[in-house]
């Protein structure tokens, strides 16, 4: 014991004698090496220079990014594949537009079309149906339904799995399919999986479900690697129907954790053309956490929205498409953001929205952190007469980015915008409304961890019924929030005010 105190103290030494130029070092490196807005910048050399050896330890959990283009290497080339970008822009570009990108609300937003495009790769698509769950219940269970009648392969992508009932009322759905030869995959986070027994992820790859882990923990359940989380969720089945939205798998997600309550969060079932975007998303992630290429196989990016007779069985699978839902032609294109890209592509979409905003825009976020330039945006349209409208959570799951939360959403008052905090429970959903006309829901937060260092995706839909439905459940959830005024805003206490400037002041930290 008293080696391991001498050890200590002789790196103590070291460290207090050589902390001037560790300091210099990192803030060389921070300055003309990194990629950091302004406000980073300043806060992360605030926090190397006046918060001796904890502001290193912080930067070397937080805020490094040294390996981030060596990391991310093979997922850039993956990236450049050969997609028909090209040929839409040039469809896009000409003066001979095909008849389904006549529609109005297609040639409106044509300049955010074609950077979604040329930017991101986001093919647009307008043969899509979509169905919006706001309920986890019926979330999952629109997924077990989808999941048993799968008939090729499954892929699964969650930020968060967690070993409770309701991964149990998916896994045997999965090993049935297994067991009629259905391939099946499970990609999660390494940090939003950590609390999974290793034994349930050995039973599952036993079954015969390939399992993959996107950067997993070094030290058991204690990962280090706090940036660059991949905070997807996304389901593909047959190449035929994809999920995305703000679920994950766990108990609180179906409003059983009292902590939490009720549970508001949105999620998308799609069908159409859309889907074989998240299939390239899924399969981007998988290749880069596994090392299986699984663009040697067409048969992943083939579709078939014919009904087929499934010969073990004896009878006739219904077609994919929702009857419900038969005849409607969404408009929709993938957008996919991330460390890996040279642009924040999710950011931009949301900026560009908000700058063809006339009549309103509605926001809904759990986290609301936005930049310099989001936030710009949004006093500049409400001070232009938009009715722009911020609805936050009324509690916490992580106290210090609400905190900053409060903050953000409270100067937004000053320049007329209205903000309301859901109180029947907690709000999860992540999206934004724009005139009645377009939307974008999908994994990504408000805030500048979702658009700088996590892995995200989300739907760009532009079509006015899937956009008034989303605005209805806006509009639902009103009578189950409280609207805070100037008024109410001034008149909170000295301490929480200290708090929430602190907590916006070291936010670029997170």
């Amino acid at each position: 014991m008293g080696v391991i105190f001498n050890e200590a103290e002789a790196v103590w030494e070291w460290l207090m004698t050589h902390l001037i130029v560790i300091n210099l070092l990192f803030s060389i490196i921070i300055i003309f090496f990194q990629r950091r807005d302004p406000r980073s910048v300043w806060t992360w050399l605030f926090a190397l220079n006046f918060i001796p050896v904890f502001g290193i330890i912080f930067y070397l959990l937080f805020g490094q990014d040294l390996k981030k283009s060596r990391m991310f290497k093979v997922k850039g080339i993956s990236d450049r594949l050969n997609m028909p970008v090209k040929s839409q822009e040039e469809i896009i570009l000409s003066s001979d537009i095909p008849e389904e990108m006549m529609d109005p609300l297609i040639r409106d937003f044509r300049s955010l079309i074609l950077y979604n495009l040329e930017t991101s790769g986001a093919v647009l698509t307008t043969d899509n149906q979509v169905k919006i769950y706001t309920d986890g219940q019926a979330k999952f269970e629109g997924l077990r339904t989808a999941l048993r009648r799968a008939s090729r392969f499954i892929h699964i992508q969650y930020y968060i799995i967690k070993n409770d009932e309701v991964f149990d009322s998916i896994v045997p759905i999965l090993e049935d399919k297994v067991r009629e030869g259905v391939e099946v995959r499970i990609l999660y986070d390494g940090m939003g999986g950590r609390f999974m027994p290793k034994r349930r992820w050995e039973e599952l790859r036993r079954a015969g479900i390939l399992v993959g882990v996107f950067f997993p923990p070094i030290l058991g359940w204690l990962n280090l690697r706090v940036n660059y989380r991949n905070h997807r969720k996304i389901v593909v089945i047959d190449g035929n129907v994809g999920f995305v939205g703000g679920f994950n798998i766990g108990r609180e997600y179906i409003s059983k954790d009292p902590g939490f309550g009720y549970w508001r969060d949105t999620h998308l079932r799609i069908t159409g053309e859309a889907v074989m975007s998240l299939q390239i998303r899924f399969a981007l992630d998988w290749n880069y956490a596994t090392g299986e290429n699984l663009f040697k196989n067409e048969a992943y990016f083939r579709t078939d929205l014919k009904k087929k007779t499934d010969v073990r069985r004896d009878k006739e699978r219904p077609a994919w498409p929702d009857p419900e839902l038969e005849g409607s032609q969404v408009g929709m294109q993938i957008i996919a953001g991330g460390p890996d890209t040279r642009e924040p592509h999710i950011r931009n979409n949301y900026l560009e929205l908000f700058h063809k905003a006339k009549h309103h825009i509605y926001i809904q976020t759990p986290y609301f952190v936005p930049d310099d330039a989001i936030f710009s945006a949004l006093k500049m349209a409400a001070l232009s007469g938009v009715d722009v409208r911020l609805m936050i959570p009324c509690k916490p799951d992580h106290p210090f980015v609400y905190r900053a939360t409060c903050s953000y959403a409270g100067e937004l008052l000053d320049y007329g915008a209205k903000v309301y905090i859901y109180t029947n429970g907690f709000l999860h959903s992540k999206g934004i409304m724009v005139d009645g006309r377009v939307c974008c829901y999908g994994t990504a937060n408000m805030d500048i961890r979702s658009f700088e260092l996590n892995f995200e995706v989300n739907a760009t839909i532009y079509d006015e019924a899937v956009t008034a439905e989303l605005e209805q459940a806006f509009m639902n959830d009103l009578p189950h929030c409280r609207q805070i005024t100037r008024e109410d805003y001034k008149k909170r206490g000295l301490l929480t005010r200290i708090r929430e400037q602190g907590s916006r002041l070291l936010s670029p930290l997170l």
